[in-house]
């Protein structure tokens, strides 16, 4: 049996799955050497100093802990217009041939942007985008809890009266 010539190679599947591993296999092993060995290695002095350990924060020094909650709405915000930043980066390429594709992706992407909307308008009834709305909304629903509060303590106190 003759050696396989290479075009003969190449219209293997196992071999082409192969190619895909070796290529794969020698990337990986390529970037770990050049990020993890060499930049050790050759770019980054270490050179330990106390001033370098210390947390920085846009160029003040740091009062209080780090461990600091933050307002939940600030992720909520975040989430959201990653959301919608994502929509645009799928609406640039589809605008750019929409005359090529006709009806039928007109169609698809309405469906797409209408669900979108749909999570938007759920976001905004939720008062998720609405910052000083939500926080006096928290406010006047404490108020009402306290002033309820307020009154049944009163009407306690009343009946203790009344039954002494």
């Amino acid at each position: 049996m003759a050696a396989a010539t290479f075009q003969e190679l190449l219209s293997n599947t196992m071999f082409q799955y192969f190619l895909v591993f070796v290529f794969t296999a020698f990337g990986v092993v390529f970037v770990i050497l050049n990020v993890d060995v060499l930049g050790k290695l050759l770019f980054r002095p270490v050179m330990p100093d106390p001033l370098k350990l210390t947390t920085y924060e846009c160029g003040e020094p740091t009062i209080g802990s780090s461990w600091v909650q933050f307002d939940i709405r600030f992720y909520t915000v975040a989430l959201i217009f990653i959301v919608f930043d994502v929509e645009v980066v799928f609406l640039f390429p589809w605008a750019a041939v929409f005359a090529k594709l006709g009806a039928p992706a007109f169609t698809k992407v309405m469906i797409f942007v209408g669900v979108l909307a749909v999570g938007f308008i759920n976001a905004w009834k939720k008062g998720d985008l609405d910052w000083v709305t939500s926080i006096a909304a928290h406010d006047l629903a404490a108020q009402k809890e306290a002033r309820l509060a307020r009154a049944r303590q009163r009407a306690l106190e009343t009946e203790e009266r009344r039954a002494a």
